[in-house]
């Protein structure tokens, strides 16, 4: 053996015996605590992806059990462009798998849209805004190592969504082969817009500008795809935007699979580029220059409430712009409802869930503002959300050693979200009216603004309980609040249907929100769920100033 070769008792190991391999434990490490703190997201949109793949193709299976109803189906929305917009080009109405790719993957397309974009941002950019990245760097890793962690991490929560997608349809009863192509065909959007929210955090300087420039693609993706499936002689724009390559894969309705080449390349090129520009940057800065100062501007800094409403205009601008625009389009779509084949089956389902008749402009108003009340209700929980975001980044640390009382904030807070749920109410009974009036079928304004004001009743139940689990387990509140709301959601729509006991059926808020316009408002369960969400309230207030605060 040769000296060089040999080990020096007290010397340790000579440093060049073996070849060393560093990166592939670094990046699995970095991939799995990618994964991990973006669970609670992921976790949320595989819950929502199974359950919109079971519930669609049992839902068409028996709902339209023979050829002429189905017929009817395709008939009436098939071609209805207001029913398009929604959820794209249907190639194949008549049969479950048809019906579940175009019912099924035109939704879930975009909400993997969402997903990817969302943690893209959070995986490059978050990462910087608060530090950690530098923290991680400081340690023997270099950019690629923490740049492929985090793709790993992206990609690791995207085939959780494909595994839920794959899982959904085969309990809905769908083939294996086909339903691994139709998960398949939503999440190749993930890799694109993930693709998408590296570029846009290599370009900003922040997190939020990281989001904005990211959405706008996504808008301008959805849009074009709107055109596409909208337009008669637009058609060719499918094939130039991810949304539309996600439609010509046509899951069960004669797969194209070689459409894969786009989402491929795209997100390829995407990911590629946004390292090349992570290269070439600074940490913690973007390629498009912040601005390092500005002019005072004093407007809405006159409380902490007038405060937390102008770090949330933005926030509710969006929600004021989707609700709008989706309670407009509500109203158009009304008069088509009201000769659209609905087979007797679907109306006898809807009466059990004790909306009315569906078939007719009142009825389908009625049951579409059903899902404003969860909006609103969502809407409430966000609010607390907001307000526990700003604890656990030490802003209300740094706000009360000002003269500002807990009890007066948590207030304030309170009194801002509900200003916001009336403002949404509002909004959408203005606007399904503007639409329904534009057909001709609407309803009388005043009875519209009841509609919209029928949702604020569970929104305040809601607000209360969220408020009490932020002041009792702050960092659990969030995902307590919107978990209650989605479980009482979701067991509001099938209890009936499952043939459950009426007073099991009841334990759910939603089951006492009447179907307004085309039934009438509850004033006795209303007041009720007031009530209840005004004492949830006073109780979190006094929790909530004898509380430690708590970071992230």
């Amino acid at each position: 053996m040769s000296a060089t070769a040999e080990t020096v008792p007290g010397r340790g190991a000579p440093a060049d015996t073996a070849p060393r391999r560093p990166a592939a434990r670094p990046v699995g490490l970095l991939a799995r605590r990618t994964f991990r703190d973006a669970r609670i997201r992921t976790i949320g949109f595989a819950y929502l992806f199974a359950v919109a793949s079971i519930l669609n193709p049992v839902a068409y299976r028996h709902t339209y059990s023979t050829l002429a109803e189905r017929l009817a189906f395709a008939n009436s929305f098939g071609h209805n462009k207001a029913v398009v917009l929604f959820y794209g080009k249907a190639y194949d109405l008549l049969t479950v798998g048809g019906y579940s790719a175009w019912r099924t993957g035109g939704i879930l397309a975009i909400l993997a849209a969402i997903y990817g974009l969302l943690a893209g941002v959070r995986a490059f950019r978050a990462e910087e805004d608060t530090g950690r990245a530098e923290l991680v760097l400081a340690a023997p890793v270099s950019r690629g190592t923490v740049y492929a962690g985090a793709i790993g991490g992206v990609a690791a929560g995207a085939a959780l969504l494909w595994v839920a997608v794959l899982a959904g349809s085969l309990i809905g009863g769908l083939a294996a082969g086909g339903s691994a192509y139709l998960a398949l065909a939503i999440v190749s959007m993930v890799p694109v817009f993930t693709g998408v929210g590296a570029l846009a955090s290599q370009l900003a300087p922040t997190r939020r500008v990281a989001l904005e420039l990211g959405g706008a693609v996504v808008v301008v993706a959805f849009l074009a795809r709107v055109i596409a499936d909208t337009s008669g002689g637009l058609g060719w724009l499918r094939w130039a935007t991810p949304l539309g390559w996600a439609e010509e894969l046509r899951p069960f309705t004669g797969a194209q699979p070689l459409v894969l080449i786009g989402p491929i390349v795209a997100s390829t090129l995407a990911l590629l580029g946004a390292w090349r520009l992570a290269e070439r940057r600074d940490v913690g800065a973007g390629l498009l220059a912040a601005r390092d100062s500005a002019d005072p501007r004093l407007w809405l800094l006159s409380s902490p409430t007038a405060q937390a409403l102008r770090g949330e205009l933005g926030g509710m601008a969006v929600w004021l712009v989707s609700v709008g625009v989706f309670a407009l389009i509500v109203g158009v779509i009304s008069k088509s409802i009201s000769s659209a084949g609905i087979s007797p089956q679907l109306q006898r389902e809807f009466a059990k869930l004790g909306e009315g008749s569906i078939v007719t402009p009142r009825g389908y108003l009625g049951f579409s503002f059903i899902i404003f009340v969860l909006v609103l209700s969502l809407f409430s929980c966000s609010q607390i959300a907001a307000a526990r975001h700003e604890e656990s980044e030490q802003r209300l640390e740094t706000l009360l050693a000002l003269p500002v009382g807990r009890v007066g904030w948590l207030v304030g807070r309170l009194v801002l979200a509900l200003g916001g749920a009336i403002a949404l109410a509002l909004v959408a009974g203005l606007l399904a009216w503007l639409g329904a009036a534009s057909q001709h079928v609407a309803p009388s304004l005043p009875r519209m603004l009841e509609a919209g004001t029928n949702c604020l009743p569970a929104a305040i139940l809601f607000l209360g309980i969220a408020a009490l689990a932020y002041a009792v387990a702050p960092r659990a509140a969030a995902g307590i609040a919107y978990g209650l709301v989605t479980v009482a959601f979701l067991w509001g729509l099938i209890g009936s249907l499952l043939g459950a006991p009426k007073w099991l059926v009841e334990v759910t808020p939603f089951a006492h929100v009447a179907a307004v316009p085309a039934q009438s408002f509850r004033v006795g369960a209303g007041a009720v769920m007031v009530a209840i969400g005004v004492l949830t309230a006073a109780v979190a207030l006094p929790a909530f100033g004898r509380r430690d605060l708590t970071g992230a």
